[in-house]
């Protein structure tokens, strides 16, 4: 899932784009698909490879059911982000473990209109990529730079940058970084069994440090086109990996014991959307 300053994926091979239609409307760009470190991958540009979407405006259900419905289980999402703590400088990279979510405008689930489900979120980012991620960072970050394992991400919703007060009750929190949309993908992913990790890539000091300017676009676009080229390198390295030893992630069985409405109950319609997802728990819906 590219994000800011990073609208394709280099170095991917036997490329094609198709487009998707889902329950949910359009995907915010044609999938392309391909060979990524020997692994088929597929690239979703998440503000459309134009950068035309706002972070609320992006189609996350669409997005993740278009994934998923390509045979997707882990997703890696390099994003831009503000740092919240000195020691995270700019052009640092964190794998975090952890979300704040301060969104507002966002759908958060695929389980609504009679289903609900209630899935677990103590934990989530997946562990097991978030480590083969973060080993294949630290071996291909430039020296002078970190990558720093955990921390928490603040989930805001945008589109503008935080004022200093809000800057500064997130540092208070012990959040590390913020950003816009991790959060949300994050929640979906989850549901529809996906794995999914953050390669969060500093760019700026948000606006709480007083020793550094404002966070302005400019600022951020310099430094994020600097680790684009690194970020690309981290992930095809990530995804050699998990195509070599194939883990398994308790992401993958998300809602074996999250569903709680009775399918007998759940409107027909309802099923049609989420059988992507319940299928292996109620079994192929059939629209009779």
């Amino acid at each position: 899932m590219g994000g800011s300053g990073l609208y394709e994926i280099s170095g991917i091979e036997d490329l094609q784009e198709i487009n998707i239609d889902t329950p949910y409307g359009k995907p915010s760009d044609k999938l392309r698909l391909g060979k990524l470190g020997g692994m088929q991958v597929v690239f979703l540009a998440r503000h459309g490879r134009h950068h035309t979407l706002t972070p609320t405006e992006i189609p996350y259900q669409a997005n993740i059911w278009a994934l998923r419905s390509l045979g997707v289980r882990w997703i890696i999402s390099p994003s831009a982000v503000g740092s919240l703590q000195e020691q995270v400088r700019p052009l640092d990279m964190v794998v975090p473990d952890q979300f704040i979510d301060r969104t507002h405008q966002r759908p958060l689930t695929f389980f609504s209109d009679g289903a609900v489900a209630h899935i677990t979120m103590a934990d989530p980012f997946c562990p097991i990529l978030s480590r083969i991620l973060a080993d294949a960072g630290e071996n291909l970050i430039p020296e002078g730079r970190q990558l720093h394992r955990g921390g928490t991400y603040l989930a805001m919703e945008g589109p503008a940058f935080s004022t200093r007060a809000e800057s500064n009750l997130y540092r208070t929190w012990g959040c590390t970084v913020i950003g816009m949309t991790n959060h949300t993908e994050a929640r979906l992913a989850r549901e529809a069994e996906i794995a999914y990790s953050s390669l969060s890539m500093a760019t700026d000091y948000d606006c709480w440090h007083e020793e550094h300017e404002n966070v302005s676009v400019e600022m951020v676009l310099e430094n994020l086109y600097d680790n684009a080229r690194i970020a690309t390198e981290i992930i095809e390295l990530t995804a050699k990996k998990i195509g070599e030893i194939r883990p398994s992630s308790k992401s993958h069985s998300a809602l074996k014991n999250a569903l709680m409405t009775s399918k007998e109950k759940v409107p027909s319609h309802t099923r049609k959307k989420i059988n992507l997802f319940t299928s292996p728990y109620w079994g192929h819906y059939k629209n009779t």
